[in-house]
């Protein structure tokens, strides 16, 4: 009787132990897995986009895990223009099936997509006590997503000149119009239904004209706004390259300055820097940023709301605010940051010294189509 009591008692504590070890588990899964346990976690990373941005996050990822190695971080590449559902879609139809967040734990996407999936309450709001290096992020620019998306790199349109022809770059919109007027034939920008840099151009010359809260709105009424911005560039129109000529694409007015045939280009910044990186244009290539700036845009990193694993996800996005990851992001996309060039080391605020004036987020919406249409009629075609 007694062995029998003995017996029944160890196997109690042996289910008790057992509990106890179990609910230990479940417990760390909940945590970030930075912690010094030995809980393991794995979260789905979802992106779209070139190979440069697969190869960015194969940089990273890596990076992040030696840190970490209780976090392991899953990419899912989906190349641009693949067809199919969208991941954005993806995360919709789980909720509305209740299947939380389909696996996808963070997404890199757009601005529009921050936009929708905030109205469709898909996105959690990043906590800035959570991922403290959210400080290292100029404010303003999460206040514009309500904290919902972290714009984690950026590129902007800026102007790309020779500097063996043009020895004092212009610093305004209003010292480029002159410059352009003072030397005709050598200046180009292509064709805006067919690159943003040329769409920045005509947009800027537009918006300069108009209040600065414009360039946020979809306002149709604005369109009435927009004739002193044309007329400037009608006038324009004969300084341009061959008096008139918008190259197709963004390459093609960087091709005209790689040539020699033109001195001066609004680009965009990722691309000229890789192309000056890679020799691809002239060593005499220089980049300056003027005022009011042109526009541009972040990429930005959401977390689905229904995320199983957002603590390790918080973990992950601190590590990419951190001026390690940053340098990463900088001098394999050519980009901006996502923080502030004062929290980036010297050497890169060294080099990119020159485009560090930032840019302008324009979210006009559908009446970027209605400029686009009126240039050719009234510019282009004139």
């Amino acid at each position: 009787m007694v062995g029998m009591k003995k017996r029944v008692g160890m196997a109690l504590s042996s289910v008790l132990v057992l509990s106890a070890l179990a609910g230990c588990g479940t417990s760390g899964d909940n945590k970030a897995a930075s912690t010094s346990g030995s809980a393991k976690d794995e979260f789905s990373f979802y992106v779209t986009g070139s190979v440069n941005v697969k190869q960015l996050w194969e940089t990273i990822i890596p990076m992040f895990e030696k840190k970490y190695p209780n976090i392991k971080v899953k990419l899912v590449h989906i190349d641009s223009g693949a067809g199919g559902q969208s991941t954005y879609d993806r995360i919709m139809a789980a909720k509305q099936a209740g299947q939380k967040s389909g696996n996808i734990d963070l997404y890199e996407s757009s601005l529009s997509d921050v936009t929708k999936g905030t109205k469709d309450d898909l996105w959690a709001k990043l906590d800035p006590a959570k991922i403290q290096n959210l400080s290292k992020v100029e404010e303003s620019n999460m206040k514009n997503v309500a904290y919902m998306g972290i714009p984690y790199r950026s590129s902007a349109v800026i102007l790309a000149y020779n500097s063996a022809k043009v020895k004092t770059p212009p610093k305004t919109a209003a010292e480029m119009y002159d410059w352009i007027r003072k030397n005709p034939g050598r200046f180009a920008y292509n064709d805006p239904s067919t690159g943003g840099s040329g769409d920045s151009f005509v947009q800027t010359a537009i918006y300069n004209f108009l209040p600065k809260e414009a360039i946020t709105s979809q306002d149709p009424a604005i369109m009435s706004q927009w004739d002193k911005g044309f007329a400037l560039l009608k006038e324009l129109h004969p300084y341009m390259y061959q008096k008139g000529v918008y190259p197709k694409k963004n390459q093609g007015t960087l091709d005209l300055l790689a040539n020699g045939e033109v001195d001066m280009i609004p680009t965009w910044s990722d691309q000229a820097m890789e192309q000056i990186a890679k020799k691809l244009l002239p060593d005499t290539t220089k980049l300056t940023q003027i005022d009011p700036s042109f526009n541009g845009g972040p990429t930005y990193l959401m977390v689905p709301k229904l995320s199983e694993h957002q603590d390790s996800v918080n973990t992950f996005l601190n590590y990419v605010l951190t001026p390690e990851a940053q340098t990463v992001v900088v001098n394999q996309m050519y980009g901006y940051p996502g923080i502030k060039w004062t929290e980036m080391p010297a050497d890169m605020k060294e080099k990119f010294k020159d485009v560090m004036g930032g840019y302008r987020s324009f979210n006009i919406g559908d009446l970027g189509k209605e400029i686009q249409k009126r240039w050719q009629r009234d510019v282009a075609g004139q």
